[in-house]
């Protein structure tokens, strides 16, 4: 293999190796290429020397790979480029020098189990790279976006097993096929062969299994979605809110619609609460099937505690509020400040121009005639593994309702829906998504798509409810926290078979 001494430019090319690294998240799927560029950082990475080479190795890489990966969330700074068109690079490599910083740890951890047995090291970083990952997932607030397991969602087949051991799992078999591919530069033929050979086989038989099994039988509950996909720049337009909501009425009666036992509109399709206006309550009854329901986005106001809150309701065909849902994981920056009273006063004005929303009740369900019990959840509460249902009082489905308008034609979208995917698997539950633009979609428990509208599309989508909506799965009695007791059992006992190689030395 060539000297790791005459690649001019390392530090461009760990950089660069994470842009195309990231290239194996949907909707590209380039998986063999982020292996390839994740092997080329692991011979880079054992020609470090110190700790502190192998730390910078992995941040460069990691800067590189959120960078890219990250890309679509600057483009909601696009929606008004005159005025935030400026901070785009800016948000673009922030966010990158910002998630870059948990490649860190795993990278040094490499350098510590830098042993003659290749896949000590291999299994150790593959296991702090989970416990990173893990950690994302609540640090300041949570943002387990991209979890590297995600890249298995080409296929229906190869994240069946994230009813085992979740995205997490799905996260360290990738890391650590990846490294018994560069094992093979290491001239471990037999071993690396045989592990590749194994973990594929038993993803690809457990996945036929289980989808084998399962009685992909619908019900007689038809639901339907609802996409206008209005542009976001026009969304919040006084002078067209009336239309927008006429619009999503009109698509709301097309043909059918009296078998339709609830229609589902996207987040905020309605900039105000259906409740507190007798008009309309009138004009969007119009869009509830008789002794049927709308599930619609609202923004809701509490005037005895003057708290605003971003909610979804169900609607009866009288136009009546029956139930709503007030989101419970709000995204910090755009739904409210952290830290807002602590803030300087010249920032205050620049930090109002954001609505504070208020935070709801976690894990509600929601109870209404002739449905059976459902959650719901908004937007990107979906992206949050072992946080979408309560587990011990479990729903029959989920109703998520988003708008991913704002981030154009991008991987963001697609990224997303596969998020509410890898959550139906791992929790075994149907995902009803209905999106102002986006993809639209009812999703099994299985992770199957029974039916979708795709993104940028406009039209309204008839779909039955699987008559098994739940099915029972490992992973949600364990949960990610004892996957992560799986990681650290792996890491100590990798730690206890390095020292006793380092005694016996």
């Amino acid at each position: 293999m060539f000297e790791a001494g005459r690649i001019k430019h390392q530090k461009t090319a760990l950089f660069l190796s994470g842009v195309l690294a990231s290239t194996g998240f949907a909707p590209i799927y380039a998986v063999p290429v982020f292996m390839a560029c994740l092997c080329f950082c692991f011979y880079l990475l054992d020609q470090a020397k110190t700790y502190k080479q192998s730390a910078v190795k992995g941040y460069l890489f990691g800067f590189g790979f959120f960078s890219a990966g990250f890309y679509w969330i600057a483009n909601a700074l696009l929606i008004d480029a005159a005025t935030f068109g400026w901070l785009y690079p800016i948000t673009l490599l922030a966010t990158g020098a910002c998630f870059g910083v948990f490649f860190i740890f795993p990278f040094m951890v490499w350098h510590f189990f830098k042993t003659p047995n290749v896949f000590c090291k291999v299994s150790a970083f593959s296991c702090v790279m989970v416990l990173m990952e893990y950690l994302r997932s609540f640090l300041f607030s949570g943002f387990p976006w991209n979890m590297i397991g995600s890249m298995w969602g080409f296929s229906d087949i190869m994240i069946q097993t994230a009813s085992i051991w979740g995205t997490y799992g799905l996260s360290f078999m990738l890391l650590f096929l990846t490294g018994s591919v560069y094992a093979l530069f290491q001239k471990k033929y037999k071993a690396s062969f045989s592990i590749i050979f194994s973990v594929l086989s038993f993803m690809i038989v457990f996945g036929l299994w289980r989808l084998g099994v399962y009685e992909d039988v619908l019900s007689n509950l038809k639901v339907r979605l609802v996409q206008p996909s209005i542009a976001q720049d026009m969304k919040w337009d006084r002078q067209a809110l009336e239309e927008h909501v006429k619009t999503y009425v009109d698509m709301s009666r097309k043909d059918g619609f009296g078998d339709v036992k609830f229609v589902v509109w996207g987040e905020t399709a309605t900039a105000f609460n259906p409740k507190d206006s007798t008009y309309w309550q009138k004009v969007i009854s119009r869009a509830v099937p008789q002794n049927g329901y709308l599930m619609t986005g609202v923004l809701r106001y509490d005037e005895l505690n003057d708290k605003l809150y971003n909610s979804m309701s169900v609607i009866d065909d009288k136009g009546e509020t029956l139930e709503f849902y007030d989101k419970s994981h709000l995204v910090p920056f755009g739904e409210y400040i952290p830290f807002r009273e602590y803030l300087p006063s010249w920032v205050r004005p620049v930090a109002n121009q954001i609505a504070d929303f208020s935070v709801g009740e976690k894990y509600k369900i929601l109870k209404v005639s002739g449905l059976p019990t459902f959650g719901a959840l908004i937007c990107y509460e979906i992206i949050f593994p072992d946080e979408i249902i309560h587990r011990k009082n479990k729903p029959s489905f989920v109703v998520l309702v988003s708008n991913d308008g704002w981030y154009g034609n991008s991987s963001g979208p697609y990224q997303h829906f596969l998020s509410a995917r890898l959550r139906a698997v791992e929790e075994g539950i149907t995902v009803v998504r209905s999106a102002n633009n986006g993809i639209s979609a009812v999703i099994g428990p299985l992770g199957q798509v029974l039916g979708k509208i795709g993104l940028n599309e406009v039209g309204a989508l008839d779909v039955y409810l699987p008559q098994n909506m739940t099915e029972d799965t490992l992973y949600s009695h364990v949960g990610g926290k004892g996957i992560q007791y799986v990681m650290c059992f792996i890491l100590l006992v990798l730690l206890a078979f390095k020292n006793k190689r380092l005694i016996s030395q």
